[in-house]
């Protein structure tokens, strides 16, 4: 048998134990936190930022998500959404709507129109970070909603998760790809009807309340 190795004590190998313990605890923490965001006033204004997704195209305007999402959470919800906008004109536009509409919150679905148009992902994520950036430095909490591509999975491209964990802030990721794969919820190929912006609605009010919004 070989040289035997020196025994530690149980009072020296204490403090490795507990360095090791901790800092478990503290990567359990952080993998189940969830994203918080400040409460809103009751007179906060919520600015809905985005494309033909926000706009509410294949509905009415009261059936947009927008329009729906305010009468679940009672606070006003601006829809500022473009049809047919990619993420570089919507960056340059959301200054001014900013400034107009001095919201607490922003929910930003951005970024689907550049997929359609095969532009390039890589594009879509800066421009979407930088659309984040300008809300922050104003003071302005982000909700994120990802935007699927089209293909056969109908997913988010994962940047958006990833710009999420980037800034701290709330994300759903899953509830487009719900919507576009169910028929009955969609008025054509890329967008929701009437019951398929309810159920957007309905998941974005969810996570406001889980974030601590309302």
């Amino acid at each position: 048998m070989g040289p035997m190795m020196p025994r530690l004590s149980r009072r020296a190998f204490a403090p490795h134990l507990g360095a090791l313990l901790a800092a478990f605890l503290l990567l359990a923490s952080g993998c189940g936190q969830q994203a918080k965001l400040p409460r809103l006033a009751p007179d906060a204004v919520v600015l809905a930022f985005g494309d033909s997704l926000t706009y509410g195209t294949g509905a009415s305007d009261e059936e947009s998500y927008p329009a729906q999402l305010a009468r679940l959470i009672g606070r006003r919800v601006v829809r500022e959404g473009v049809p047919g906008e990619v993420s570089a004109a919507g960056l340059a536009r959301l200054p001014a709507a900013l400034e107009e509409h001095r919201p607490q919150l922003m929910l930003l679905c951005h970024g689907g129109n550049d997929f359609l148009r095969r532009m390039p992902k890589a594009q879509a994520a800066e421009n979407v970070r930088a659309m984040i950036r300008l809300a922050k430095e104003r003071g302005v909490a982000v909700l994120l909603i990802g935007t699927p591509e089209i293909g056969f999975t109908l997913t988010p491209p994962e940047f958006y998760a990833e710009i999420a964990k980037q800034f701290a802030i709330p994300y759903e990721g899953e509830i487009l790809t719900k919507i576009l794969r169910n028929g009955e919820l969609k008025s054509d190929q890329v967008h929701p009807n009437a019951q398929g912006y309810r159920l957007m609605a309905e998941r974005v009010a969810e996570l406001l309340r889980k974030a601590g919004a309302i």
